[in-house]
């Protein structure tokens, strides 16, 4: 059996012909890359615009009953002078003649949407002079929205197991009888992790802009170290607490069958980029992997004497917030007292609501709301078997004269979370990363 690498392609990397330029030789180095996933054309520089977001105000205009037909013209100069650039004999006058003509009907959101991808597709496939497939004939969605998948895996490798070479676009699928319908944004990222799962590729690459992931924010922290390796538990950690480069949803498809992403960069492709491994792997003892966070989150803190006694307590907490439509991050406790930790935008005109929910069925003590809270994570595999690891944490943010306002430790000890003032929240990681970071020199 032939060795297979699916290659996805960010916006970034195909945002104009100098990027297409830059993909071409990548894929024709190895000819193991065999079946590539294009994203959209992405911004060209700072002032410019994703196609994607275009292609949803051309929605919008139509659905509002306001004319689009100078906004469809960025995207119709955007892709002829794509392919005049590239220098390639697609017809793409007519494909975009149709898709106007399409919206103008009343096409559905996830269609419009959808032909940044299909139309990148159609281009790159031409310029690498390989067949295009469909993503709509092989990525294949339940009535409800949900990708089937055990209908998607047979489609997908059935259909690929009679083609050498192909591009198929990202972000979207459809239903069993026609309908369009998409990923969330950066779906792009799931669709290549559902081709890699479904040929048993030997590797998943995902190519951005950036050479993968960094310990922690470079906006935060100056020239921050690069992961080399993170198993898939360690990034779920660090991309909910706000580190993306990579749909963490990309990781379900792949991880069951140990298959490793490689986060790379297509203007740098001889750099190593960074791995995502099979939680398995073995890992340095004694090392931390990364460190992310995010800010904005509101603390309910509740005390009631005797609290353990009053069966069903946080019971009745749980379902006031299920009944106001309000997840939880975080719930530290004590012995006659617990916090609520949640993210602000889920409080949107609740807060007063649930409060009242609270005294009305809980009788607190004290109840009080603490807002402007952010949230530190420290993650790393290695840390479960190493003593210490806290102390250095809260050593550097007690050397940084910043106040801990939260301590929360997973009891797999995959990471411990810290909550400060959302203006300690840079001051706290650079102390932390400082901490580590001195250790490592």
């Amino acid at each position: 059996m032939k060795e297979v690498i699916v290659a996805k392609f960010g916006g970034s990397s195909l945002s104009h012909s100098c990027q297409f330029n830059k993909v071409r030789e990548i894929v024709l180095s190895d000819a193991r890359r065999r079946y590539i996933v294009p994203s959209a054309p992405g911004k060209r520089d700072a002032d410019d615009y994703k196609i994607t977001d275009i292609l949803y105000l051309c929605h919008e205009h139509v659905e509002k009953g306001v004319p689009f037909e100078e906004v469809y013209k960025c995207i119709e100069e955007r892709y002829t002078q794509l392919c005049k650039e590239l220098n390639i004999s697609l017809d793409i006058l007519s494909v975009l003649k149709d898709l106007k003509e399409k919206i103008i009907k009343g096409a559905s959101v996830d269609y419009v949407a959808s032909r940044g991808e299909y139309l990148n597709g159609l281009i790159l496939a031409e310029y690498l002079g390989v067949e295009f497939i469909d993503a709509a004939e092989i990525i294949i969605f339940k009535k409800n929205g949900q990708l089937d998948e055990e209908a998607t895996y047979k489609a997908v490798s059935g259909r690929l197991s009679k083609v050498e070479k192909a591009v198929i676009p990202g972000f979207y699928g459809a239903t069993k009888d026609g309908k369009v319908k998409t990923f969330s944004r950066g779906g792009s990222d799931i669709t290549g992790a559902i081709i890699a799962k479904s040929v048993r590729a030997i590797v998943y690459e995902n190519w951005t802009d950036v050479s993968g992931f960094l310990m922690v924010d470079p906006r935060i922290v100056d020239n921050p170290k690069h992961i080399k390796e993170i198993t898939y538990k360690e990034l779920r950690e660090l991309s909910y607490m706000g580190a993306n480069v990579f749909h963490e949803e990309a990781i379900f498809p792949v991880k069951k069958d140990g298959i490793s992403i490689n986060i790379k960069n297509t203007n740098r492709p001889l750099e190593e980029g960074t791995y995502i491994v099979d939680d398995k792997a073995i890992v340095k003892i004694g090392d931390i992997t990364g460190i992310s966070g995010k800010k904005d989150f509101t603390v309910i803190s509740i005390e009631k004497t005797l609290m353990k006694r009053d069966k069903g307590f946080h019971r009745k907490l749980l379902s006031i917030l299920e009944n106001n439509d309000v997840s939880f991050e975080h719930i530290p406790s004590g012995l006659d007292s617990v916090s609520l930790i949640i993210d602000d935008w889920q409080l949107d005109n609740k807060l007063d609501n649930i409060l009242e929910e609270i005294e009305r069925q809980c009788s607190p003590d004290s109840l009080i709301v603490y807002p402007n809270m952010a949230l530190v994570a420290v993650v790393g595999k290695g840390m479960i078997r190493t003593k210490g690891i806290s102390g250095k944490v809260f050593g550097a943010l007690a050397k940084g004269e910043i106040n801990i306002r939260m301590i929360n430790q997973g009891s797999n000890e995959l990471s411990i979370i810290v909550g400060v003032e959302n203006g300690d929240f840079e001051k706290a990681i650079r102390a932390i990363y400082a901490a580590f970071e001195n250790k490592n020199k």
